[in-house]
């Protein structure tokens, strides 16, 4: 058992050598070199754990997205749909440290996926997810009345959104800030719910002179 737990650690230990070398030096130059120098091993070390460089990269975004999802899965329960949803985008958005850094790995990630067939598998997964995350938060809003009832379009229109904020975020972050980008899906979830009410206003309005 203690060699299970020291080789689950020791993994864990290159992942965060790795996201900390994309960061600083760009995803070019994670190696499995830079990557062995970074967390003090030998190269031998370290592909005894990872074969390749694109196996190393595979586990780095998965331990990315594995983050994202365990937050999503610890929130508390939240029984206000309009708040629930706020919670859950904000856990989407890099509002904190944290979550800058996540974003920016994972738009670094997305890039490479487009020449590295693991990461690609990967990233669709992802965008999956957002997008099924997204579709549920919009078929909770209308049901509560809180959201057209066109699930289709407003699930696009959200994730389209979503994703704007983080690229733009991980842009410029002096002007993309943690209070803009609150503000930015406040005023969206708030436009959801004019565009409910105004869909049910005049089936209510003819049900009300139906009745006189």
């Amino acid at each position: 058992m203690p060699k299970v737990v020291d080789a689950i650690e020791r993994r864990r230990k290159l992942v965060e050598a790795v996201l900390r070398v994309i960061r600083r030096d760009g995803l070019e130059q994670a190696s499995v070199r830079n990557v062995a120098r970074e967390a003090g091993l030998s190269m031998g070390s370290l592909r005894h754990y990872f074969a390749s460089q694109s196996e190393l990269m595979a586990f780095a975004f998965r331990t990315v997205i594995d983050r994202i999802e365990s937050r999503l899965a610890t929130l508390e329960p939240e029984p206000d749909p309009r708040r629930r949803a706020e919670r859950v985008l904000a856990e989407l958005l890099p509002l904190d440290d944290e979550r800058r850094v996540e974003n920016e790995l994972w738009l670094a990630f997305t890039s490479r996926a487009l020449v590295d067939p693991a990461l690609r598998e990967l990233r669709d997964e992802g965008y999956d997810a957002l997008r099924a995350g997204c579709r549920a938060i919009l078929t909770d809003l209308s049901a509560a009345g809180l959201a057209p009832t066109d699930i289709d379009v407003e699930t696009g229109r959200l994730h389209a959104l979503l994703d704007g904020l983080a690229v733009h975020a991980a842009i410029r972050p002096d002007i993309h800030t943690a209070h803009s980008l609150k503000a930015a899906i406040a005023r969206h979830l708030d436009a959801l719910a004019r565009e409910a009410t105004a869909a049910r206003a005049p089936t209510e309005s003819a049900l009300s002179r139906t009745v006189r």
